[in-house]
């Protein structure tokens, strides 16, 4: 693990933080910090199932959206920070617990770390491991989790380099993310779901229409039209953008996403035949993010 954080590349702003007694942009440093550990039941039905995923937020983050619902982790990086064995305990706790999977949220800046604490957690550990990224991902660092990973849920979040520089601070954003998700799809392969309902094995592709956006959203929809077969991977198509954090810097930001505005994504999106999730309009709630008030940890 070392010649890694000592310089750290781990994301793709491969700041070269050394990583041993210091910070990188994401806010990692030398052990894991997390947030909350806990069954969470509002995550797509083929994830949360009815008994819940046992869902694992790693704070902070190598993207920093504007718009982001949990800032208090990500841009704040509100945590505690745990040994790997620690780690490993959690997972083996959330199974216990009934969950369907074991799923890490913004974990990339820790990837060496959760690969270890999974290394110790088997053979005990049996469940399908989720890694629920924002798609901001760096092809080595993916490539060190092939066979650790059964499910991807990455989020897609622009396709315009304009956009993702102004409400992200990166510009690459497309090509690290699309690329990221081919490499995804590649280790996972097509969908393969439990007597339960349950995803096992495969890729579920996350977007987010924002205000103003939606001829965005639609461009990227027919890239993965496009790009990846429609009958083996699952689009969840959200709608549940809430002005919070400074998003009030970005005027266009300061509301919900309009009827309009979603149903014209929406309907792009059934015209090119993509089967998967769709959210009400009544998603956009702060009470659907958790609390970070360290249960779990």
């Amino acid at each position: 693990m070392e010649p890694i954080i000592q310089a750290c590349t781990l994301c793709p702003r491969a700041c070269g933080a050394d990583r041993r007694s210091g910070r990188g942009l994401c806010g990692g440093g030398p052990r894991v910090k997390l947030a909350r550990a806990a069954l969470h039941f509002w995550e797509e039905p083929c994830i949360s199932g009815d008994r819940g995923s046992g869902t694992v937020f790693f704070s902070g983050c190598p993207l920093h959206c504007c718009f982001c619902q949990n800032y208090p982790i990500s841009a704040q990086n509100f945590g505690k920070e745990v040994p790997v064995e620690r780690l490993a305990a959690i997972f083996l706790e959330l199974q216990a617990q009934g969950a369907h999977n074991i799923n890490l949220v913004t974990a990339s800046h820790y990837a060496p770390w959760v690969l270890e604490a999974l290394r110790l957690a088997r053979p005990a550990l049996g469940l399908p491991v989720v890694y629920n990224s924002g798609g901001y991902e760096r092809l080595e660092t993916l490539r060190m989790l092939e066979g650790a990973v059964q499910v991807y849920l990455p989020d897609l979040k622009y396709r315009d380099a304009a956009l993702s520089a102004r409400y992200s601070a990166a510009p690459d954003y497309f090509g690290q993310a699309s690329r990221a998700i081919l490499e995804m799809y590649r280790q996972v392969g097509p969908l393969e779901l439990g007597e339960d309902g349950t995803l096992r094995r495969g890729l579920v592709v996350r977007h987010l229409v924002l205000p103003k956006a939606w001829r965005d959203s639609v461009a990227l929809l027919e890239w993965l039209a496009d790009t990846l077969p429609l009958d083996s991977f699952y689009l969840s198509l959200m709608s549940q953008y809430t002005p919070c954090w400074h998003s009030g810097d970005f005027p266009e930001l300061g509301r919900r996403v309009s009827t309009y505005e979603y149903n014209r994504v929406l309907e792009r999106a059934q015209e090119l035949g993509f089967s998967g999730f769709l959210q009400e309009r009544s998603s956009a709630k702060e009470e659907y993010t958790p609390p970070f008030h360290l249960e779990g940890v």
